[in-house]
């Protein structure tokens, strides 16, 4: 999937949060947001792409979750936060080289062809989070239960996934068919990752000794050594030469996007533009993680996760100066975004009100978040009822509408815009922090699970008046530039 993801450690947030975060980038496929019980977690779990049979443990968990509505490919459930508080969001498809892939190659699914029987494939991004999530208590366990059904079952595909507690951030990036690492996201940085290998540096000789930082498959010392995998000339192993790859195409699709993000967050850091630039969009070597030069914000993910390059040249929205590079590279915010996810953990907040879920649905350039209580039974229906057919009572096609009317309208539309998601996110957060007093100040556990939800309802309702009052404005600005607009009333 054309995913971006941004992570960041508890040290490197305004209020000691984890965040973990990632754009959906796919076909325009409908999503909604929906809590999975224990009852309904299936047993016997069978991949639809790959064919695949898994054998579940007995004891899931209840966890959120973002699928596909319509699912002729599967799940796709994207991201969720299980009742122990932990965080995962799957996948960040990224990038492999013909090196790994010959030594380790991807597991596919072979149909049956006459005499010879059908070999079921590998797991893949339809299915990760609902065979991991509802069985890990913390982002370590995520990592380690990821990793063993790799080992196990193998994948078909390259992806990178993150996982979240209260404590902790994991990334883990899949090496060919079988093979994986994991880095623990150091609490003082954030982490930007477009559809690429990232990790740039693994210590083989934490992963396999103390375990602290780094996480990998049992044999990949001799995985690396057999194959001839490091590239390096000091013996410092840098995962993206040795598993990733690298081509001309990089420079339009992935590292841009790295490179706004981080100029975004570390502007004073390094020089980003001109001739004496440390480093350009096209540059190959750009950090997987940095410290902040500020405390991020949900604000601040959710502004690079809806970049357009706005501010450079390569806006493709620009409509004054140098048009020459407009347009030149893929942007964050893209027309088929189809859902993107934050995964809050507050440290500051009680075990039970500690995990938060940011969602937003359609194309992030002209949508805005909204935050959700994750320790709950039931999402609002608003976020949950999204139809296979286009409809303005729930807030995917509502985004949707939006997105496209406004697109078309830019300039008309752009103020409706900003003041759309200023105002969503201002009445989120007043309701949020109204509710956090509220449970706080209330001793019965029945009712803080009431008042869980009674929050999650008033903020889609709030939600729901918003965006229908924004569809309503450009609306009017797209009819406004009608071809056949004309000015003169018989009234």
């Amino acid at each position: 999937m054309p995913c971006t993801t941004i992570l960041a450690g508890k040290l490197a947030t305004n209020d000691g949060s984890t965040l973990i975060s990632r754009n959906d980038d796919g076909g325009f496929e409908a999503k909604r947001l929906i809590v999975v019980q224990p009852k309904d977690q299936k047993r016997t779990y069978k991949t639809v792409i790959s064919h695949l049979k898994v054998e579940l443990p007995d004891d899931p968990m209840r966890y959120t979750v973002a699928p596909n509505v319509t699912q002729t490919h599967g799940v796709w459930p994207a991201c969720g936060i299980n009742a122990a508080n932990v965080a995962m969001t799957a996948t960040e498809t990224i990038t492999s080289n013909p090196r790994v892939l010959g030594a380790d190659p991807y597991v596919a699914y072979q149909p049956r062809k006459g005499s010879k029987k059908e070999v079921p494939g590998g797991l893949g991004e339809e299915d990760l989070v609902t065979v991991i999530l509802p069985y890990i208590h913390t982002a370590r366990e995520g990592v380690l239960r990821m990793g063993a059904l790799l080992e196990q079952y193998g994948t078909y595909e390259p992806n990178g996934m993150a996982f979240a507690d209260e404590n902790e951030v994991w990334w883990l990036e899949t090496i060919g068919g079988h093979h994986w690492i994991a880095r623990r996201v150091p609490d003082d940085v954030y982490v930007v990752m477009p559809n690429q290998l990232g990790i740039d540096t693994f210590d083989l000789e934490d992963a396999f000794g103390a375990q602290e930082n780094y996480l990998c498959s049992a044999d990949l010392r001799e995985f690396i050594a057999k194959n001839h995998l490091d590239l390096s000339l000091d013996g410092a192993l840098n995962p993206r030469d040795a598993f990733g790859s690298h081509d001309d195409a990089d420079h339009v699709y992935n590292t841009p996007r790295a490179w706004y993000m981080l100029r975004y967050l570390n502007p004073r850091t390094w020089v980003w533009e001109g001739a004496d630039a440390d480093y350009t969009p096209m540059s190959d070597d750009l950090p997987w993680c940095m410290v902040p030069e500020r405390k991020v914000t949900p604000e601040d993910i959710k502004y690079m996760l809806s970049s357009h390059y706005q501010g450079t040249p390569y806006d493709p929205y620009l409509s004054y100066g140098d048009k020459s590079a407009k347009g030149a590279y893929r942007s964050i915010g893209i027309n088929r975004n189809d859902f993107m996810a934050l995964l809050q953990m507050r440290p500051d907040q009680p075990e039970e009100s500690r995990a938060v879920e940011w969602v937003a649905y359609a194309s992030n350039a002209f949508n805005t978040m909204v935050p959700f209580y994750a320790n709950v039974e039931r999402t609002p229906e608003y976020l949950a009822n999204t139809t296979g057919t286009v409809s303005t009572d729930n807030f995917y096609w509502t985004s949707r509408l939006i997105a496209a009317m406004a697109d078309a309208s830019y300039n008309k539309s752009l103020f409706h815009l900003e003041r759309y998601e200023e105002a969503v996110l201002s009445a989120a957060r007043a309701l949020v922090n109204q509710y956090d007093a509220k449970l706080a100040a209330e001793p019965d556990a029945a009712r803080r699970a009431a008042l869980r939800e009674e929050a999650n309802t008033a903020i889609a309702a709030m939600l729901q008046e918003k965006a229908a009052d924004t569809l309503d404005k450009v609306l009017f600005e797209l009819s406004s530039q009608m071809k056949n607009a004309y000015s003169r009333s018989d009234a």
